[in-house]
């Protein structure tokens, strides 16, 4: 398989795409879902209150009409609960640089290791308005592995949150949106 066979598709409203985003997430999600916070109705209710945020899109990837893998993410306003959540303080006007937060990523396993999900994530931030986008991760993912991929995107972590109670802490990700 190779990213040339990968149809994306952007997307400002849920709706069309509510449920191609569900199962994608609960297979991507698969040997998470017993824990309360990846349960499928758990990624519901965030879906539902990140898609109702300023500045939602997605972006899916299709092969051949199948649904392979997905991202999401919206604009940061500067009092945004994320940034209230960071465990250490932020500099001085941190949050008033324009910022996207990049919400959800995942890929089905055949089409990780191909690409897919920086195709997606590229799309994703092609002719975003932001300067810069956000992401939180977990650091024991892939152990290790996810955080790794991201900092070869450009990433830097530059905090850590715990998102809810059923939450593990995640580190807080971020770089310009243009590379």
């Amino acid at each position: 398989m190779t990213t040339a066979s990968i149809e994306v598709r952007k997307f400002n409203d849920v709706t069309p795409v509510w449920q191609t985003l569900l199962d994608v997430y609960a297979d991507v999600r698969a040997p998470l879902l017993h824990l309360a916070n990846y349960r499928v109705e758990a990624f519901a209710e965030r879906l539902a209150r990140h898609a109702s945020e300023p500045g939602w899109e997605a972006v899916i990837g299709y092969d051949g009409g199948e649904p392979v893998g997905y991202a999401y993410g919206n604009t940061l306003a500067v009092d945004d609960r994320w940034w209230a959540r960071m465990v250490k303080p932020l500099p001085g006007g941190y949050t008033e640089i324009p910022t996207m937060a990049l919400k959800e990523i995942g890929v089905r396993t055949p089409w990780r290791g191909t690409g897919t999900a920086r195709r997606i994530h590229d799309e994703l931030l092609a002719g975003r308005p932001e300067e810069r986008v956000t992401l939180l991760v977990n650091p024991l993912a892939g152990d290790g592995k996810v955080q790794a991929l991201y900092g070869s995107w450009g990433y830097e972590a530059i905090n850590e949150q715990q998102p809810s109670p059923g939450s593990p802490r995640l580190t807080a990700m971020i770089r310009p949106r243009a590379l």
